[in-house]
């Protein structure tokens, strides 16, 4: 099992058993924040699945309709979560917010409610340790927010960023309820609600963002295309990479297409043999460059005395 699964599949389980312990207790203790928890925990359910179904998708083999293969199916559902998370989980907690702002219940037995908040931390708890320490290990020196713009996979930080909304939103939760059941506002349910769903919107838009950059073809970082121009144009039939365009078909594959100015004398075959030498360079450099259409220039540029390029 990758790490990215293994953090999928305890979140999994976890948000499914949640989901319905929160149910049952937003029911008998009539609380409607506790009923926005359960919506989040089946919305945070679906999204597993989906993120599941993406992993999935994306190991098909290349075929004659897609020739680069099926790896930007696990950015579009990726995409499909982040907006899940904003209309079902966040829309929705903020719709019963505003219904319990407007006409507050008074709060029943919080017995209930008070075991499954305290049961749910701890199993959201163990799923947010397991992805934080699996993303801990993918990112290596890298600050927590540059590995997560950074990172080609949104299935690592996905659920991190759900564990974490899901865990501050039981705590939110647990205090309105201590308070609304100690000083009776029963007003405060509403508000739990309502701070849950702005939580989970906030979240959404994060990820939206970074899942809709690799969806439109996010392509490599501009460390990699100097050091990938620099390569190429070590070799000695190359005057000057003119053009470089690449994108992420998945997390683990590049297509890079380069434009490349190469010298008048050569003859066609010595430039094909040219072309077999900078394909191969790169691929052993740049491991997750699967993938390298190389088109031939002419360079009209001049160039002075010393070699140089004007």
């Amino acid at each position: 099992m990758t790490s990215s699964k293994k953090s999928i599949y305890s979140a999994l389980i976890a948000n499914l058993l949640i989901a319905i312990t929160k149910f049952i207790a937003g029911i008998i203790g009539r609380s409607g924040s506790m009923i926005s928890e359960g919506i989040h925990s089946v919305v945070d359910t679906a999204n597993e699945l989906l993120l599941l179904l993406g992993l999935h998708r994306a190991r098909k083999e290349p075929d004659k309709t897609h020739p680069f293969g099926y790896g930007k199916e696990l950015y579009f559902w990726s995409f499909i979560v982040s907006i899940m998370i904003f209309g079902l989980g966040g829309g929705l907690s903020i719709y019963q917010g505003i219904l319990h702002i407007r006409q507050p219940e008074p709060l029943g037995d919080p017995t209930m409610s008070y075991i499954v908040l305290g049961l749910s931390v701890i199993f959201e708890g163990s799923s947010l340790i397991i992805a934080l320490k699996e993303f801990n290990a993918i990112r290596g020196d890298q600050t927590w927010w540059d590995a997560v713009v950074k990172s080609k996979d949104p299935s690592t930080f996905l659920v991190m960023f759900e564990d974490s909304a899901a865990v501050a939103g039981l705590f939110i939760v647990g205090i309105c309820m201590f308070l609304n059941h100690r000083y009776h506002i029963p007003v405060l349910d509403g508000i739990a609600s309502l701070l849950v769903g702005l939580i989970l919107v906030g979240v959404s838009a994060i990820l939206a963002r970074e899942s809709r950059s690799l969806l439109m073809g996010e392509g490599i970082s501009s460390e990699s295309r100097t050091k990938i121009s620099t390569l190429v144009e070590q070799d000695n039939a190359v005057l000057k990479v003119m053009h470089m365009l690449s994108t992420y078909q998945s997390p683990d594959e590049i297509i890079l297409m380069l434009i490349v100015a190469f010298k008048e004398d050569l003859d066609t075959q010595q430039i094909n043999e040219a072309i077999d030498r900078i394909r191969e360079c790169i691929k052993q450099e740049f491991s997750l460059v699967r993938f390298v259409l190389v088109q031939p220039e002419t360079f009209s540029a001049e160039i002075t005395e010393t070699g140089s390029v004007l």
